[in-house]
């Protein structure tokens, strides 16, 4: 066998390359083979009712799988045909389990549930039928579905039908005209408050809406409150440490103030009578660092040249003054 630096260099860059690049399609890919290992159901169900491809499939609320395709069978009464896969080896599903649609979270993210049940194995490919599932109830599609009525009903011709209606009544018995009167007054009371209600209904339709198109940042959000509570939770232990180690610390501050406070007090008094003679002598020792200033700065020229005073002495000798002869 060859040793790796005497092969040729571009067969070994080309198998490099080429394991890479496979191993790449294979990391992109991971969710197609586990289709190739999982097992293939489907459910039959009236209303799809948001369920998506991609949502999860949970057993207990433990995830088990993936929702693979939701869509509408054909026939004299079409229904909604959810294939899922079940990656889960563990999970038995007898003949007479079943599946609800259940809301994930409160924005409205949805998941297959399943509940294992009877005797048996439920043979891969079966489809759960439409007794055995169900599809909860929507209350984003209801709080609009409201709003869509309130906007159609004449609030005003109701509340005068209520009031002919307690009208005609006036001579029935007192329990059956009570009734009616309070319905005249509430009809009259809604009919009064019609603007108001339709005002927050189309906003609560708004925020349901702004809430589902913000739904996989509220998904992040809770996902990094989760990480931050994990991380807090991990370091528990250091923090109370740390809030231990914080108590004794005052403790022996405070035992140590205790026991030398005639020493301390002694202290801050002779400091508190030395800051009193400074701030008496304020104004002198401005005027002394002012004077300084200059012998500061001559000193500083007379010994700035090295390890010597610069100096001279002026008048030692007299001037020189040349003579001139004569006769």
């Amino acid at each position: 066998m060859k040793p790796f630096r005497e092969r040729n260099p571009v067969v070994t860059g080309v198998v490099g390359l080429t394991l890479i690049v496979a191993a790449l399609f294979g990391a992109f890919q991971l969710d197609r083979l586990a289709a190739l290992t999982g097992r293939t159901y489907q459910a039959a169900f009236h209303d799809a009712s948001g369920l998506a491809t991609g949502n999860e499939v949970r057993v207990a609320g433990v995830r088990v799988g993936k929702v693979t395709a939701v869509e509408l069978a054909p026939g004299r009464q079409p229904y909604v045909r959810v294939r899922f896969r079940l990656d889960d080896d563990g999970v038995r599903l007898g003949n007479t389990t079943g599946a609800t649609i259940r809301i994930k979270t409160v924005l409205g993210q949805k998941y297959l549930a399943l509940s294992p049940a009877g005797p048996g194995r439920l043979p891969e490919g079966a489809q759960i039928p439409l007794d055995r599932t169900a599809s909860p109830f929507d209350v984003i599609q209801a709080v609009t579905g409201l709003a869509d009525t309130l906007d159609k009903v004449d609030t005003d011709q109701l509340a005068a039908a209520f009031t002919t209606l307690s009208q005609t009544f006036a001579d029935t018995p007192a329990s059956v005209n009570t009734s009616l009167v309070g319905l005249s007054r509430l009809s009259r009371t809604v009919a009064g408050r019609d603007a108001e209600l339709r005002t927050l209904l189309a906003r609560a339709r708004d925020v349901t809406a702004v809430l589902a198109t913000r739904d996989e940042d509220f998904r992040r959000l809770v996902a990094d409150g989760e990480l931050l509570l994990t991380e807090v939770s991990r370091r528990r232990d250091a923090i109370h440490n740390l809030l231990v180690g914080t108590n004794d610390l005052a403790i022996q501050l405070s035992g140590l103030v205790a026991d030398n406070r005639t020493q301390l007090n002694h202290a801050l008094g002779q400091l508190r009578a030395t800051v009193a003679v400074l701030q008496r002598n304020r104004d002198d020792l401005e005027k002394t660092i002012q004077r300084m200033g200059p012998f500061v700065t001559a000193f500083a020229n007379v010994v700035g040249n090295g390890r010597w005073f610069d100096s001279y002495v002026s008048g030692l000798l007299q001037p020189y003054q040349p003579t001139t002869g004569g006769r």
